[in-house]
């Protein structure tokens, strides 16, 4: 690049795959200055809010973003909403190239009647919730003792687990205290998980179905007339070693004396059924209805045509995330992502847009696991890094432009140092009750504890 100044460059959306490609893109031949822009007041994205809090290991995937954004060569600007804040003229008059790794955050649809029913809820939305997001409400709607959640990953693991878990099981993890009390009060007995296709089609993880196992006070039923495998399920499994880690667990729980089960909450896995209706009176969840289905040779599945009504109080649907579209970038409904070729963002005309960029899940969908992001962001930067010298020249390419910009507009950013203050507030809250970190959960508090407006209170 010429004008004696580096490539300047803005990430938005401050989860792993914006870390990783800011990452990745420090490390690049190439003289950069990186911004992660993010409109949250805290990064980490998914992890932090996206992950059960009775996950740590997951969670452990911070430690590896946190260093990343410590080491001061990516400056953190948190709190900024593209599209209200700044938008991406605004951002292209200040950056040379701008990268979108805004993830996936909605529920994808489920197009069966009564899915908008009161009591029938999306996944996503609640894993928010437990999850202390700060622009969710506080309370949820726990009143339901038989409860139905639909899918067959791990987001329905995790929603299934969190209802069924006794709430003082959750005491040692982050959960919000608005979160641990709700859930305290809860009557729930049973949680069925549905899934559509066969034990060996299931997308769970290993060690997430195997600690299903491993919960106080709560026996995990599988049905043996749910067992069916087809060619296509022997392949699968002679072919994966995680789908036949996956199998094993359910065979052990399929096979298990049912007169061992005491615990006061059951947790059941239903396979072979799909979700064909959900069932209302009053405008209020009463039931699901499932059709029967069967493995047709290659792992996929047909309608039977037989019918079971289940009588639940709730839905829970977990069957998958789907992107929002943003202000001014090209965007594919149908797909849910940004368009683009390897990263580089096209329009509808299938030209490339200069200078714009994707990674992560609004790139290519919310698919894999968040380890699978750092391939992702390598073939983006790639690209960019290709496109460096076309890349069109921004007019105000000063770092300090872009703050003293935010701030006239009256934005409370959020950098680094600042986030620095709140995590050491949550950890000192965590440590005064026994735990490792309670989240703060206002967005307002998040924001005035973070710019030292609120001291500490541990």
């Amino acid at each position: 690049m010429s004008n004696n100044r580096p490539l300047r460059v803005a990430v938005v959306g401050a989860g792993p795959a914006g870390i990783y490609a800011s990452d990745i893109l420090s490390k690049a031949d190439v003289d950069v200055s990186i911004d992660l822009i993010e409109r949250l007041p805290a990064p980490f994205g998914l992890v932090r809010y996206g992950v059960a809090p009775d996950h740590p290991r997951i969670k452990m995937i911070i430690q590896a973003l946190h260093k990343v954004l410590e080491r001061g060569d990516v400056r953190l600007l948190a709190n900024v909403d593209f599209g209200t804040d700044v938008t991406l003229d605004e951002l292209q008059d200040h950056y040379d190239a701008v990268i979108f790794s805004t993830g996936c955050i909605k529920d994808a649809p489920l197009a069966i009647p009564g899915a908008d029913l009161d009591g029938s809820y999306g996944a996503a939305d609640f894993v928010s919730w437990y999850d202390g997001h700060p622009d969710v409400p506080r309370t949820w709607p726990l009143d339901a003792q038989h409860v139905a959640v639909l899918g067959a990953g791990n987001v329905a693991l995790d929603v299934a687990r969190i209802l069924s878990k006794h709430a003082d099981d959750l005491l040692p993890t982050e959960i919000p205290d608005n979160v641990y009390e709700i859930l305290k009060q809860s009557p729930v007995t049973d949680v069925h998980v549905f899934a559509r296709r066969g034990p060996a089609q299931a997308k769970f993880s290993p060690l997430e179905l195997r600690e299903l196992g491993h919960v106080p006070d709560v026996d995990v039923i599988v049905y043996p007339e749910d067992y069916e495998f087809d060619e296509g399920s022997m392949a699968a499994i002679e072919s994966s070693n995680q789908t036949k880690q996956v199998v094993k667990t359910l065979t052990d729980w399929a096979l298990a004396d049912p007169s061992g089960f005491s615990a006061s909450r059951r947790l059941h896995l239903h396979f072979l059924h799909a979700p064909a209706e959900i069932l209302g009176e009053d405008g209020k969840v009463v039931g699901l209805r499932t059709e029967r289905t069967r493995l047709t040779g290659d792992g996929t599945v047909t309608g039977t045509g037989q019918f079971h009504d289940w009588p639940v109080e709730a839905v829970y649907r977990a069957v998958g995330y789907f992107g929002s579209e943003l202000p001014g970038i090209p965007f594919d409904p149908i797909k849910g992502v940004i368009p683009n070729r390897e990263g580089r963002v096209v329009d509808a005309t299938g030209e490339q847009v200069p200078g714009v960029y994707a990674t992560g899940w609004i790139k290519r969908g919310p698919v894999g696991l968040i380890g699978h992001t750092k391939s992702d962001a390598s073939e983006t930067i790639r690209h960019l890094v290709e496109d460096v010298e076309s890349l069109p020249r921004a007019a105000h390419g000063d770092p300090e432009d872009i703050t003293t910009f935010l701030k006239d507009k009256g934005v409370d950013v959020i950098e680094w140092n600042d986030f620095v203050n709140l995590e050491a507030h949550e950890i000192a809250l965590g440590q005064a009750a026994g735990r490792e970190r309670i989240k703060v959960v206002p967005r307002e508090e998040m924001i005035a504890i973070a710019k030292g407006v609120s001291a500490p209170t541990a």
